[in-house]
């Protein structure tokens, strides 16, 4: 792939790159429609097509926060067509990676000194480039090592990326002004948390102890003095992303076992933590050669306060339970408003608790096999009867929805492209007392 020698940094720099692409999106929408003079039965796969296409090579020009949210949406394969979902999942693996004298100058800007003067050896050609940083490797002292390199601009131009990024998203996603906001809000605070590096360490180094108990999961080791606010060094772990790995065509207990280490991993979290790993795109994971799974990156973590926790996990719990009590949980995560009719409620505690009963199918049942396609077809048409519903054009739900729904579909959908079946009662929700009673 071809080495970018620099990243638009300032407002206007970003600002050109956004109104040129959207330029370019106007002309692909003129030829859509030319198309259909001349054949009136023409679908938009091929306006998809071109749209993703130079929608993505902006984005992966300008990386950071831009790059990131094409990630992000690509980990959902329902809610773009799929031209826009295989090209926005280059950002989860491999996206235009920098030039050696950038790597350099930022090297220079943090220690002072070139990667060469630091490492016994360092290799300007990187491995891995994605949405904020890209990996090299490196030595020192007998030690491979991994070398995080946060793009440079990328923590500054947050704020205004996300405003450009605004229209494009209203178009792709259908939402309304007040949801892209509320959704936009958490994104910039979860943004700005991932381009700082010292904060990464430091969970990286408290996960990794937090966790390291767990089967058939390895982490790597972190070296705070070889790292900085846009540096992380790590050891080196050697393995394959999931794409790779499941082209070796794995038995089904292997990939029963990469399943149940992963959902052991994201429970654990979830429920003993209180905090998670909220990234959970399949380039974040390695399967190493004994078959174990690397986990190596900690940039974004959500913490699950009290007053959303209990009531989420109350009636992922026990979706049909009390009507009153769910009720009541649905007010305290502003899914239902107290203003809201008695027409409203019920048309809100019906659907809500259809979505519910859905989503925490696999918490219920005990043992959940990921590989079948028809709980993936639910959730789909679930998706596209709620998203024609204008009831749910009214942002609904406490912001603590977007990441931990984020974390836990994005982990039902690793699970089902791994094909696996896993045990779901290892680590259970802890209820308040009250509901443990029921």
């Amino acid at each position: 792939m071809k080495e970018q020698t620099s990243i638009p940094v300032s407002k206007v720099e970003r600002s050109v790159k956004f109104v040129t692409t959207g330029a370019k999106v106007g002309v692909n929408y003129l030829k859509h429609y030319s198309r259909k003079l001349v054949n009136p039965d023409a679908t938009k796969d091929q306006l998809n097509e071109d749209n993703a296409s130079d929608i993505y090579i902006a984005l992966s020009q300008l990386k950071g926060s831009a790059l990131k949210i094409a990630q992000m949406l690509s980990m959902d394969k329902n809610i773009l067509p799929k031209a826009y979902a295989e090209q926005f999942s280059q950002a989860q693996y491999s996206a235009p990676p920098l030039s050696g004298p950038l790597i350099i100058r930022t090297f220079t800007k943090y220690f002072g000194k070139a990667p060469e003067k630091i490492y016994d050896s360092f290799k300007l050609k990187s491995t891995h480039a994605a949405s904020i940083g890209q990996v090299h490797q490196a030595t020192l002292n007998g030690k491979k090592l991994a070398v995080k390199i946060q793009y440079p601009g990328v923590g500054d131009s947050i704020n205004s990326d996300l405003k450009m990024v605004k229209p494009f998203a209203f178009r792709l996603l259908g939402m309304s002004e007040a949801e892209l906001n509320v959704y936009i809000k958490e994104v910039e605070e979860k943004l700005l948390e991932e381009t700082d590096y010292e904060l990464e360490v430091k969970r990286s180094l408290f996960f990794s102890k937090a966790c390291k108990h767990l089967d058939n999961i390895i982490f790597p080791k972190y070296y705070p003095e070889l790292s900085s606010k846009r540096i992380i060094t790590m050891d080196w772990i050697e393995g394959i992303h999931l794409r790779e790995y499941l082209k070796t065509d794995p038995s089904q207990a292997e990939r029963n076992r990469i399943g149940q280490a992963l959902w052991d991993f994201y429970n654990f979290q979830q429920h003993e933590l209180r905090q998670v790993h909220a990234d959970p795109h399949p380039g974040n994971f390695l399967i190493t050669p004994d078959r174990k799974l690397g986990i190596i990156d900690f940039g974004c973590i959500k913490e699950l306060p009290d007053n959303f926790y209990y009531p989420f996990f109350a009636f992922v719990s026990n979706p049909l339970g009390d009507r009153k009590k769910t009720i009541n949980y649905f007010k305290q995560l502003k899914m239902i408003f107290d203003d809201d009719s008695p027409e409203m409620v019920e048309f809100y505690y019906q659907n809500y608790s259809e979505m519910i009963g859905l989503f925490a199918r696999p918490f219920v049942q005990g043992e959940f096999d990921f590989s079948k396609p028809g709980y993936f077809n639910e959730l789909f048409v679930l998706g596209e009867k709620v998203s024609k519903m204008k009831e749910f054009k009214q942002a609904r739900g406490v912001k603590h929805f977007i990441y931990v729904n984020r974390t836990n579909l994005g982990l039902y959908n690793i699970l089902h492209d791994l094909g696996a079946k896993v045990r779901t009662d290892t680590f259970k929700p802890h209820l308040i007392k009250e509901d443990k009673e029921q």
